[in-house]
């Protein structure tokens, strides 16, 4: 992308339900545009949500895609945030492939007895105190990386921007938006604009409004950079969900408008679906774990059930069914 508009292929970018990268390069900060449609409307409509609920579900499957976007991984990343509030966790994966999913544990007497007044922002009112887990699972052969902070914050984009602060030492802007603009289906989006760490001292493409210049000692023009950061953030801020979350809106007009000016270049987008990973292998692997005493809790009208928190696809097994998949074959 140039700085006189955005590019001739734009339109061969999927406005939605896609992740874009780009970097900034005259600041040398690099960044991950989300923008999602038809596929957090199937995920958040298919429950029963209350709407703070759907709000915080869908803030929480952006961040995932978004962050999920900055690494380079074979496998699937998992957002994971627990509370002793009446919602009681948050879980959405994706895939490196752009499988996307998530589901809401709400305690649904805990979320009768809220009451009207309570702390402020969706974290402590909803969630209460816990954690916020990241999760990178490549495989059995592949060692597991997880990190985990507490839920420090009003919002999900603050407690994120305190897991980067603390945990990764990675300078991180950050907005989230989700909504139903004109009560149509659901919509989402996420910017992220991260600080790129600087080799030899100096990083990026020179130039006017370009990346900060060593002095002749080497040492950074620490001042500028400072500048820099300071006026992305107030950029950023400029962003409103009616902009973001238009049904013709599109992540890279969006990124020129705000960008510009420092070189925004675009690459590759990734695109993003709602796709559930069970399926009757594991369903019936979960069953084959289980003793007799769990299957007879779990047997009613003959019936074993096995159902999807994520996609809520039901899975039902009758006694001759139950019987094959016990044996290790695969049920009728």
């Amino acid at each position: 992308m140039t700085d006189g508009g955005p590019p001739a292929s734009a339109d061969a970018v999927a406005r939605t339900d896609v992740l874009v990268p780009f970097r900034l390069e005259r600041a040398n900060l690099r960044g991950r545009a989300v923008r999602l449609g038809p596929a957090i409307d199937a995920i958040l409509t298919r429950h029963d949500y209350p709407p703070p609920v759907a709000d915080l579900l869908g803030e929480a499957l952006a961040l995932a895609a978004v962050l999920a976007g900055t690494l380079k991984y074979n496998g699937v990343f998992t957002l994971q945030a627990k509370g002793d509030g009446p919602v009681g966790m948050l879980v959405c994966d994706v895939t490196s492939d752009g499988n996307l999913r998530g589901y809401a544990e709400v305690d649904k007497a805990a979320w009768a007895a809220l009451g009207k007044t309570g702390p402020d922002g969706p974290v402590p009112r909803y969630l209460g105190a816990g954690h916020l887990a990241f999760t990178v699972d490549q495989g059995a052969d592949m060692e597991r990386y997880q990190g985990i902070v507490e839920l420090a914050g009003a919002t999900l984009t603050e407690c994120a921007q305190h897991y980067f602060r603390q945990s990764e030492q990675i300078e991180t802007l950050l907005r989230l938006g989700v909504g139903r603009p004109d009560g149509a289906g659901w919509q989402a989006s996420a910017l992220m604009i991260q600080r790129v760490p600087m080799a030899g001292g100096v990083g990026g493409v020179g130039g006017r409004g370009g990346a900060p210049k060593a002095d002749d000692s080497g040492h950074v023009d620490e001042e500028r950079r400072e500048d820099d950061w300071r006026r992305l953030a107030m950029l950023l801020g400029t962003v409103r969900n009616a902009e973001a979350l238009a049904p013709d809106a599109d992540p890279l007009r969006l990124l020129h408008r705000l960008f510009h000016a420092d070189g925004v270049r675009v690459f590759e987008a990734q695109a993003l679906r709602d796709r559930c990973r069970c399926s009757d292998d594991r369903a019936e692997s979960a069953l084959r774990m289980l003793d007799a005493d769990d299957l007879a809790d779990m047997t009613i009208d003959g019936i074993v059930t096995v159902a999807c928190q994520f996609c809520s696809r039901v899975r039902r097994y009758d006694e001759a069914a139950l019987a094959a998949v016990r044996g290790g074959r695969a049920a009728a």
